[in-house]
């Protein structure tokens, strides 16, 4: 985003949104343990009041987690949704939060998979969409030099307002279009902090299977470590009892391989293996399966109604 002032945002019709962060800023001023039990009831007040959500993410958890009852699945719906809601206050800390605190509040694992691989030149550190994953590039920063992948905000103010704090949290911000400021900067030799697995359609994607379903899934993992001469480290931000944990697995050997599927199979049974261990922390609020490899939308075959509707006990954990 071009550089500015800021001053066309003093606008009325921003207003909004200038209350809107000056709260989400508050917040972060809260003890952190009061901040996860607001963040619990934003999660149980969203599972109420989104309903489409909830129905997604009820068809998701049917597709991976088959040998659940459907009472089970709908408590790790809500699950879910608290931690949603708790991942609403981590993206304001990851703006606003304080250096010590956080770092207080973080253990690291495997930290010496990502060194080593940084000795061999630039490194695609590979993570998922859980819920605390805006958090975790922030907590990340405070031990390494980092570039960062990311999407561009609808609202133009608060996209400005974040563009100011990843230039100083980051070494470098990159658009996720802009494959070739990516390869750049891992030719350079950079830490290049990326997530593929989300479903953007059938564009450079193939079907792989995520949950013993067959998913589309980005292949830009492989193209990217191929054309930057990278190593992929995977990497994953996960919420515990008491703060963060940044866990580092070792460096994808022999990546990438000669086909494509089989890459993309090797990176979804990773992320799979933490969200078996995490599973309401994993986004399944996301449309994952929508594409069919038969053809068709798998949300649509469903029926309408909330199948998760007759377990519902309303504000229980």
């Amino acid at each position: 985003m071009e550089k500015t002032s800021g001053k066309q945002f003093l606008h009325p019709r921003h207003w909004p949104t200038w209350f809107g962060l000056g709260l989400l800023w508050l917040l972060t001023q809260l003890p952190w343990g009061a901040q996860m039990w607001l963040g619990k009831q934003f999660g149980l007040l969203m599972f109420h009041l989104l309903p489409k959500r909830r129905q997604i993410c009820c068809i998701n958890l049917e597709l991976a987690f088959p040998e659940l009852t459907a009472a089970e699945r709908f408590r790790l719906n809500r699950k879910h949704f608290i931690s949603l809601g708790r991942g609403l206050l981590e993206t304001a800390l990851s703006w606003w939060g304080n250096d010590e605190k956080l770092a207080r509040q973080t253990r690291i694992e495997g930290m010496e998979h990502l060194q080593a691989a940084m000795q061999r030149g630039g490194v695609v550190l590979l993570s998922a969409h859980f819920t605390s994953l805006e958090l975790g590039g922030r907590l990340l920063a405070q031990h390494i030099p980092l570039h960062v992948i990311y999407r561009p905000h609808q609202n133009p103010l608060i996209e400005w307002r974040v563009a100011r704090l990843r230039s100083k949290r980051y070494g470098k911000a990159i658009p996720r279009d802009n494959i070739r400021d990516m390869i750049r900067s891992l030719q350079q030799g950079h830490v290049v902090w990326y997530a593929q697995d989300q479903n953007f359609g059938h564009k450079n994607s193939v079907f792989a299977p995520f949950f013993n379903v067959e998913a589309a899934t980005n292949t830009a993992t492989s193209r990217l470590s191929k054309l930057g001469k990278a190593q992929v480290a995977p990497f994953f931000t996960l919420r515990t009892e008491t703060g963060y944990l940044l866990r580092f697995l070792p460096v994808l050997e022999n990546f990438p391989a000669t086909s494509i599927l089989d890459d993309t199979t090797r990176i979804n049974h990773i992320i799979e293996q933490q969200v078996r261990e995490f599973p309401a922390q994993y986004l399944w609020t996301h449309r994952r399966y929508k594409d069919n490899p038969g053809g068709g939308d798998r949300y649509i075959l469903y029926p309408k109604e909330n199948r998760c509707k007759s377990h519902n006990t309303p504000w229980s954990p």
